[in-house]
């Protein structure tokens, strides 16, 4: 799969390395207007500034004293329904010295999520240990070391205690429903867990 080369100034056409020749010289952007360059230029340019917000968050993160990650491996269950719900959950594993669990649903445990061709995964990360204080955290799931799944990452808050032990669900941002059907085509899911713990 290869981009046009007017890609810079906006084509977002991609398809294979065969076809580029005939698409480039039928490409309608290097024909465009300078007042119709500047909004597709301006869209990028946003775009582009909310990546770098992005990574400069992520590299404020990383200056945190207390950083833990850890492989996670989510597994599918059923539930105890009279019309069971796909459901995943990982094993218990420790971070910051804290015992930890992550669920995922499918679709929002929709009634039938097999009927839809556009699926979603959200997820939300339970505290198992007691705590004697608030613990203010940052987490993000991103790919594991040996998996291909394309993620775009993105930054969640929460301040666990006892009586505020989960987080809500929230969106694994997958790129698209095409790579979500290939993790829930695989027998289990392997991402990678990041928690900053924020110091008082």
């Amino acid at each position: 799969v290869t981009q046009c080369k007017y890609k810079r100034i906006g084509c977002p056409w991609q398809g294979p390395f065969h076809e580029l020749p005939a698409h480039e010289s039928e490409c309608s952007h290097p024909t465009k207007t300078g007042t119709e360059l500047m909004g597709i230029l301006g869209e990028m340019d946003q775009s582009h500034r909310r990546d770098m917000l992005l990574y400069n968050s992520i590299f404020s993160l990383l200056c945190y004293e207390k950083i833990g990650f850890t492989e996670v491996q989510f597994r599918p269950y059923r539930t105890d329904d009279f019309i069971t719900r796909l459901y995943y959950e990982t094993p218990r594993f420790t971070v910051l010295n804290q015992t930890w669990v992550l669920k995922a649903r499918v679709n929002d445990s929709e009634r039938n999520p097999n009927l839809s061709c556009k699926r979603t995964l959200s997820f939300q990360l339970i505290l198992k240990s007691k705590v004697n204080s608030a613990l203010e955290c940052s987490f993000l799931l991103l790919k594991g070391p040996y998996d291909d799944v394309r993620i775009k990452p993105v930054i969640y808050h929460h301040s666990f205690s006892n009586d505020t032990n989960e987080t809500d669900y929230v969106p694994l941002p997958i790129s698209d429903s095409v790579e979500c059907n290939k993790l829930l085509a695989a027998k289990n899911i392997n991402l990678r867990l990041f928690i900053f713990q924020v110091q008082k």
